[in-house]
């Protein structure tokens, strides 16, 4: 055998393999273009972020007022940002994580989507609820740094103490000062500080209707009724009437409007 027949048969050995070689990188390649091109998989676990805060703020700040509905809130809005994480961290990613980073991840958005809802409702809701907006941001401001720090698999966690996190604590400290300040103004001032479904009293009306106008169709209608209340008796006429003179005599029509609780006129015996 020459030399060019034993070059093309080894050549040859290895060609029955590189078709599956080759369509397996396909699929892999496939695979992973399929994922960082799915829109809509990109749009739910980007819109599942803010939903969840969302939802997590409102429940936060209004928790006072129906404890009851306000954690139901709260724990869909937490629910609403997990599964975004899920989505955004562990589907539409190359490498998946190993459990306990998982766990670490998972605990972290949880703790990060309440830190990011405090923050959030006590700025939007500061007017409404002044005290507890000055708790909520301050405290929305730290936990949310220590979060981010511990979900971002790029920072180490003893980043929590760098001189960034100085200053996040140090802008938390201030922050604290200057809105409780601004809370004690405020609810010190006539109708500072009021809060969501709160009604004030109502006020009591002491005002009676008036009576309808003399010959109005509401007059007339409570004339109809019956209304003792409405009904004006004709005045009483002395005359000479056939029993002698002046007595009183009431024309026939009128009687109707005499009042039951009145007295009655007792006609006197025919003389014999």
């Amino acid at each position: 055998m020459t030399s060019p027949q034993l070059l093309g048969a080894r050549s040859a050995d290895p060609s029955p393999d590189s078709p599956a070689t080759g369509r397996a990188a396909r699929r892999k390649r496939h695979s992973s273009m399929t994922r960082k091109r799915s829109l809509a998989a990109r749009y739910l676990g980007y819109v599942g972020y803010f939903v969840g805060a969302g939802l997590i703020s409102g429940a936060v700040v209004h928790h006072p007022l129906d404890p009851d509905r306000y954690t139901r809130i709260a724990g869909y809005g937490a629910l609403v940002f997990l599964a975004a994480t899920v989505l955004n961290e562990f589907v539409l990613t190359r490498e998946r994580p190993g459990l306990p980073r998982l766990l670490l991840v998972m605990g972290a958005s949880l703790l990060l989507s309440f830190g990011i809802g405090m923050l959030s409702g006590g700025l939007q809701h500061f007017d409404d609820f002044p005290a507890r907006g000055a708790v909520l941001v301050p405290a929305g401001l730290v936990v949310s740094f220590v979060a981010y720090v511990i979900k971002d698999a790029d920072t180490p966690t003893r980043r929590v103490f760098s001189p960034v996190g100085l200053a996040v604590l140090v802008a938390a400290a201030l922050a604290f000062l200057g809105l409780r300040n601004v809370a004690a103004s405020m609810e010190s001032a006539p109708g500072g500080g009021h809060g969501h479904g709160t009604a004030e009293a109502p006020v009591a009306d002491d005002h009676t209707p008036a009576a309808p106008a003399p010959g109005s169709l509401a007059d007339r209608e409570a004339r109809s009724v019956g209304d003792p209340a409405r009904r004006r008796p004709r005045p009483l006429s002395r005359g000479k009437g056939i029993h002698g003179e002046g007595r009183v005599h009431l024309p026939l029509p009128a009687r109707a409007f005499v009042r039951p609780d009145a007295p009655r006129i007792s006609r006197p015996a025919p003389a014999a």
